[in-house]
């Protein structure tokens, strides 16, 4: 095997960082990856590191820029997954809300036996750990911004699909684009809770209750909330014209 580049170098000693991290999970933060342990786990010594990086703290931000930049999936692969059946079998708007909303508690609480769907929700936890100390660095928060605005497009997308669906549009002076924000900055607020050990509450309601009958997250409820305030349907905005 011939000598690796200062890239290839660079790009197997951050990859080892962010395994790292993903094994020790969202309480060590990028300060506790110290890069002599990531060079005795590359098999490098410590001249290899200090040709790319002045010195631990430099390693460190790109660690943690990579970090926020990593991906197992697309930001709505595995909501897709959880409501494509149900969009097709033409399950009922709420259907879809639940178990949509489901998914994303499952991401926030590691609550699946599906390798690379806990690995993603280890990363986006350790990932919007990281974004809450943008300010420590002008390349981390970019990395931030990047990720969100990638996730909103992604999920606009997403929205837009499940609209057309279902025969709704946006309210006038309302986007899509908006309704994924809302939703982002709910769901967000949800996860910092459960790294914070906070339990997610969930109800089961009856006929007997004002709430929609069945078993719902508050995520669930939060973004029911958001269609109606948000979305119209097609026909009742046509009738109003």
């Amino acid at each position: 095997m011939g000598r690796r580049t200062g890239e290839e170098t660079r790009a197997l000693l951050l990859g080892m960082g962010v395994q790292m991290l993903l094994e020790r999970g969202v309480s060590a933060g990028v300060q506790h990856i110290r890069l002599q342990d990531v060079l005795r786990r590359a098999g490098l010594t410590t001249g290899a590191a200090y040709r790319l990086w002045g010195d631990q703290t430099d390693y460190q931000r790109d660690l943690a820029v990579a970090m926020v930049r990593m991906r197992v999936a697309g930001p709505t692969d595995f909501v897709r997954a959880a409501v494509a059946d149900l969009v097709r079998a033409g399950a009922p708007g709420d259907d879809i809300i639940r178990a949509a909303a489901l998914s994303h508690v499952r991401s926030t609480t590691r609550d699946t036996d599906d390798e690379a769907e806990a690995l993603e929700a280890q990363g986006f936890l350790i990932a919007l750990a990281l974004r809450t100390t943008a300010d420590t660095w002008p390349e981390l928060k970019e990395a931030g911004r990047e990720r969100h605005r990638e996730s909103m497009a992604a999920f606009a997308d997403l929205l837009g699909s499940l609209m057309e669906s279902y025969g709704m549009r946006m309210k006038t002076g309302l986007s899509v684009l908006d309704f994924a924000e809302a939703m982002a900055a709910m769901g967000e607020g949800f996860a910092v809770r459960a790294i914070e050990g906070i339990d997610h509450p969930t109800f089961d309601f009856t006929a007997e209750h004002e709430a929609p009958t069945g078993r719902w997250t508050l995520f669930a409820l939060g973004v029911r909330a958001l269609v109606n305030e948000f979305m119209v349907p097609v026909e009742t905005a046509a009738a109003q014209a």
